[in-house]
C-alpha cells in the first residue's frame, strides 16, 4: 500500500511542477547587455523555437541558478553525467527525455509559434539513493518554464529555461542516442 501511495504522490508532484510553469519564447531578436569585463555593450541574439533547432542537438546543462543566485547544487551531484536533454519525435509525437536520472524521465512536448509546452512528465518510479532522488526531482523543475535559445559563447546553442523559481542554462552537445 505504502509503495502505491508514494507512486501516486511522485506522479501528482511532477504534475503540479509542470502546471506552474507556462513554456514561452518569442521571435528572433537582440539584446544589448553589459559585458562583465570591460563594461562595454556585447549583443545576445535570440532565435524563434522549432522542433528541428531542439530536436538538432542535445541539451546538456551548464548552469541552474536559484532565483537568489545560488546555484541548484542537486543538479551538479556527478560532473561525469549532467542532466541532459533529448528532443526527439517518437512515432509522429515530439518527447523529451531527461538522461542521466535514475528514473526514467520524459514528456511530450509541442511547440506552437515559437511557444514550447510541455505535456504531462512521465517517470518510472525506482526506490533511488537519496542524492540521486533529489537530482531527478531538481531535473524535472528544471525543465519547467520559459524557453529561449541563443548563442552563448564561441556561437555554441544555449537553450534557456527560466521559471519563477529558477534559470538553468543548457548548451548544445552531440546528440545523445
Amino acid at each position: 500500500f505504502k509503495g502505491q501511495y508514494m507512486k501516486t504522490i511522485n506522479v501528482i508532484m511532477m504534475s503540479g511542477a509542470l502546471a506552474m510553469g507556462a513554456l514561452i519564447t518569442g521571435c528572433q531578436s537582440t539584446t544589448a547587455m553589459p559585458h562583465t569585463n570591460n563594461q562595454t555593450n556585447s549583443t545576445i541574439t535570440t532565435y524563434q523555437i522549432t522542433d528541428a533547432a531542439l530536436q538538432a542537438n542535445s541539451w546538456q546543462l551548464v548552469d541552474a541558478k536559484t532565483s537568489n543566485g545560488k546555484k541548484v547544487d542537486a543538479l551538479f551531484t556527478n560532473a561525469a553525467k549532467p542532466l541532459t536533454l533529448n528532443f526527439m519525435t517518437v512515432e509522429g509525437d515530439n518527447l523529451v527525455r531527461l538522461n542521466n536520472t535514475c528514473n526514467n524521465i520524459s514528456a511530450p512536448y509541442t511547440v506552437v509559434n515559437g511557444e514550447v509546452k510541455l505535456g504531462n512528465i512521465m517517470s518510472t518510479m525506482m526506490a533511488c539513493p537519496d542524492a540521486e532522488a533529489k537530482f531527478d526531482a531538481a531535473a524535472v523543475a528544471s525543465v519547467v518554464g520559459k524557453y529561449t535559445l541563443s548563442q552563448g559563447a564561441n556561437n555554441t546553442p544555449m537553450l534557456v529555461v527560466t521559471n519563477n523559481n529558477q534559470v538553468a542554462h543548457f548548451k548544445a552537445v552531440a546528440k545523445v542516442k
